[in-house]
């Protein structure tokens, strides 16, 4: 069992309200990110969750039972860190060991779970070396197998793969993910990168200043944001946000285009620009189009095999099945 409900929680520090009341549920299995910008208050709301801030107002239920005033280590959850908390002197046995040596389960009981970890974890060959013989990604393995084996209902995770490198960021990613098909337990995210939000998620959180935009699949996000935050959010490259009498020929204030919408052409379309600065990615490239007279850069995302260059003059033309339209309180228009 692992569902979590928020109902009307608040948060302040002193006279500054840091999280307005907010609703939130949270399905039992569910892999669950929170993502926003530095400081929407993210970081915060896990930290409500795991009992490592105290409420300002509004419950908690885990499990159907009011978890707001109980510590953290009566919750029957589990957190990892962005930072791996690791003891230097200690094996990774040791280290994995350590929660459950201190709430006295049996040794044979903790020989069962640290083995069933490691191996769950790729840390069996690894097991009796210490966190400085390992590399950052098996460190922070290690971390989440010293989670893993308080059997918790849930895990918190809090940016746990920003202090790796790209190459493992991704494998990490993947691997969270995998342990989530296994494992079948709630999981609670935390990021800043929308495209760890969209690949590992079931549901996204989007959060700003601390109030919920959005809750939604990564698909439901995508296809139909619900005001212009999250349109400009979430997508890698961004959203392409128009005004002015482009806008309006479409009955909107904005209207939003993502990059791999547009259909170049050097031939004819419906706007023509200046090729800028090009990204080429492989598979992919980006194109940076100015001098539309959009008042903007319009942003391109094409085929890497498509040969255009600084200073070509390009058309856009928008697929009209994919035009998003916001009104002037940056509401979606349906």
């Amino acid at each position: 069992m692992g569902r979590i409900m928020l109902e009307n929680v608040t948060k302040r520090f002193g006279d500054v309200e840091v999280i307005p009341p907010l609703d939130l549920d949270i399905n039992d299995g569910e892999f669950v990110v929170f993502v926003g910008p530095s400081g929407c208050g993210k970081s915060t709301l896990l930290r409500l969750i795991a009992g490592l801030e105290d409420t300002s107002g509004g419950r908690i239920l885990i499990d159907g039972k009011d978890a707001t005033d109980l510590a953290p280590a009566k919750r029957g959850l589990a957190m990892v860190f962005q930072s791996y908390a690791l003891y230097p002197h200690m094996s990774v046995r040791k280290n994995i060991a350590f929660p459950m040596r201190m709430a006295g389960i049996p040794q044979d009981e903790q020989n069962r779970r640290i083995e069933a970890a490691a191996k769950a974890l790729n840390l069996t060959a690894y097991l009796d070396r210490r966190p400085g013989q390992l590399s950052g990604g098996q460190r922070q393995r290690v971390a989440i197998g010293r989670a893993i084996v308080r059997e918790p209902s849930a895990f918190l995770f809090d940016e746990p793969l920003s202090n790796l490198d790209a190459a493992l960021r991704v494998g990490m990613r993947l691997e969270i993910s995998e342990l989530h098909n296994r494992l079948k337990t709630t999981m609670v995210y935390v990021t800043h990168d929308q495209v760890e939000a969209m690949t590992m998620a079931d549901k996204i959180v989007v959060l700003q200043a601390g109030r919920i935009e959005q809750v939604g699949s990564p698909m439901e996000l995508y296809k139909a944001p619900k005001n212009l935050f999250v349109a400009g959010f979430i997508g890698s490259p961004k959203m392409n946000l128009l005004t002015g009498a482009v806008a309006a020929q479409h009955g909107a204030a904005t209207i939003g285009v993502r990059p791999e919408h547009i259909h170049v052409s050097p031939t004819g379309g419906a706007w023509k620009g200046r090729v800028g600065v090009s990204e080429h990615l492989g598979s992919d490239t980006f194109f940076y189009v100015e001098d539309t007279g959009l008042a903007e850069t319009i942003t391109v995302r094409a085929g890497g095999d498509l040969e255009l260059y600084h200073g070509d003059t390009v058309w856009l033309t928008p697929d009209p099945a994919r035009i998003h339209r916001f009104d002037d309180q940056g509401l979606r228009i349906a």
